[in-house]
């Protein structure tokens, strides 16, 4: 067997669409068919919850205020490019989303922790000359702004705290009510879903550099229905106690709207995907604030990634203050759970559904996710594929591999990107007949599940964030002490992985480096802060800084990354900062 793919069918879905007709306007909830059986719209909840406030906003809300933004953003801007949004998680950024989408833009969300020639990095690739920005992070971005030749007058704030307000700058709640009070300019583009760009998403490392993932509409939506087939959302047959999403459920979103996991799977796939769920939308996560939402709001539905799970095992003295029983399904992604690391949190969590999901960037998020069938997914387990999804397993052979047998995973599913932006060398290496070349090692056993075992590219993920170490290393190097480095990933029990850098020392530095052990830790340190000081903070040196006296390469002086890898194992893994 070379292809491995589930029996589930994918439901008739329209492509002329956008995200926001479909999700937003479009009453094709009761049109689109599963099973020969039209599926029934429901409206009865909240879409979002403001946690800081309580405030509940509801689908009307949502309609005015994305019109309102779009037809002032018609008026005033020429939506030629991207817009960027640069922001931590806030209740207008999905309207932002739809707003920019309903005018025929592109959006292109920036971590909002980037400094500033990050994200004049970003802003340049996608070729934004319109930016949305949270007031903490406004700084950053009129210094990116001015470097990229980008007026002040779009940059755009959003509404934080009214008192405060950044002087000088349009925010969006004062483009809502002009947008609302002025005739209407707005006449949505007709598209082909397939291919018109709905997202550029930089969360992905290709030679070095985050490359700009093109997201056409009709990935998102497609992606979205798998989900909802895939867990059964449509089946009334199940009992009521034994459903996994159901009508008032309540989801909370800590995940960071400008990954393509709180992307996708929060903001879309919790409340817009017909599920007729609740979102609590969650600015800046916080383990405690966490816990105390979920008591508050009695929360239902936990989308998370391992960092947060070792938090619920390591702080467990913190849940008795807090009422968790009625977390009833918890998903994590980005990086397998270990075997100890599931069965904390099933003790933690008796009753609750736990399993994982596997899914990247380049395939609009999830592929795989653990079955209706069972209440726990095995520990290490991505899950069952998803309907419409299809996976092969290439072997060092350069075979196509069968049960068992370990290889590179690639997958097709309709809900693949196009590629990568402007960027064709990478999208040929990525994106080769319609698949996708994950980079990850993996099996599918006879059960069909998915197993990922290790990453076959250089590149480490960090808290569920893509690392060149190329990156790291390019930056080490402007260190005035340093002559040579490389970087490689240790384990780490809350990042997944985290940096260590194995750095040569000029002769001065490294004389001093050895004439005393405080004189080492000076040097070390320093070469920690630099590269704290010029890049995003999942990107630090947490490893820590080994001084060698030579790095090891081959003969056309390639980096033996594998042979310090070896090394750093013996050295003392580092302790996690809970």
């Amino acid at each position: 067997m070379n292809i491995f793919e589930t029996t589930e069918t994918l439901p008739t879905v329209p492509d002329n669409l956008s995200i926001p007709q479909f999700f937003l306007d479009y009453h094709g909830n009761e049109q689109l068919v599963t099973n020969g059986q039209p599926v029934q719209g429901l409206e009865p909840n909240p879409w979002f919850i403001e946690e800081r406030t309580g405030r509940k906003i509801g689908l009307a809300e949502i309609r005015r205020r994305s019109f309102g933004l779009a037809n002032a953003i018609s008026i005033r801007y020429n939506i030629a490019s991207a817009v960027l949004i640069f922001s931590r998680n806030h209740v207008d950024y999905p309207i932002a989303i739809w707003a920019v989408h309903r005018v025929g833009g592109i959006v292109s969300g920036a971590n909002p922790d980037f400094v500033s020639n990050e994200l004049l990095y970003q802003i340049q690739v996608c070729n934004a000359k319109l930016i949305l920005v949270h007031p903490d992070a406004l700084e950053t971005a009129v210094t990116a702004a001015r470097s990229a030749g980008i007026a002040l007058d779009r940059v755009i704030v959003f509404d934080v705290d009214s008192k405060n307000a950044p002087k000088g700058f349009q925010t969006v709640s004062n483009l809502v009510w002009e947008g609302l009070n002025r005739p209407s300019n707005l006449v949505e583009p007709k598209i082909d879903a397939r291919t018109k760009l709905a997202f550029l998403s930089f969360s992905s490392v290709v030679n070095l550099f985050l490359q700009a993932v093109a997201i056409p509409h009709f990935s998102v939506i497609i992606n979205v229905i798998q989900m909802a087939i895939h867990f059964k959302v449509f089946q009334e047959s199940a009992p009521w106690h034994e459903r996994r999403f159901r009508p008032g459920d309540i989801s909370i979103g800590v995940l960071p709207i400008y990954h393509i996991y709180g992307l996708v799977l929060n903001v879309r796939v919790l409340r817009i995907l017909f599920f007729h769920m609740s979102l609590v939308l969650v600015e800046k996560f916080n383990f405690v604030d966490m816990l105390r939402n979920i008591d508050r709001y009695r929360i239902s539905h936990l989308m998370l990634v391992p960092p947060h799970i070792v938090l619920f095992c390591k702080q467990t003295e913190l849940l008795k203050d807090y009422a968790l029983d009625s977390v009833r399904f918890i998903m994590v992604g980005a990086a397998p759970l270990s075997n100890e690391v599931n069965n904390q949190l099933f003790n933690i969590f008796p009753e609750a559904h736990i399993g994982q999901a596997y899914g990247m960037t380049e395939t609009c998020t999830s592929v795989s996710a653990f079955p209706i069938s069972k209440k726990r997914g095995s520990a290490g387990s991505a899950g069952l594929l998803k309907p419409g999804v299809r996976a092969r397993i290439l072997k060092e052979d350069g075979t196509f591999g069968t049960f068992n047998e370990p290889g590179e995973l690639y997958i097709w599913s309709p809900s693949n990107a196009l590629g990568y932006y402007n960027n064709e060398q990478a999208t040929r290496e990525t994106f080769i007949d319609g698949w996708v070349r994950t980079g990850d090692e993996a099996k599918i056993d006879r059960n069909m599940e998915l197993w990922i075992m290790d990453r076959m590219k250089e590149i480490m993920k960090v808290r569920g964030f893509q690392v060149a170490p190329a990156e790291l290393e390019g930056c080490i190097l402007d260190h005035p002490d340093v002559n040579d480095a490389c970087v490689v990933g240790i384990p780490d029990d809350y990042s997944g992985e985290v940096p260590l850098a194995f750095v040569v020392l000029k002769p001065e530095a490294a004389q001093r480096a050895i004439s005393s052990i405080e004189e080492s830790a000076r040097v070390k340190a320093s070469i920690q802060k630099h590269v704290s000081d010029n890049k995003v903070y999942y990107k630090r040196l947490a490893g820590g800084v080994e001084i060698v006296t030579t790095i090891p390469k081959n003969p056309s002086g390639k980096l033996l990354r594998r042979v310090l890898r070896e090394k750093a194992k013996a050295l003392k893994k580092p302790t996690p900062k809970l």
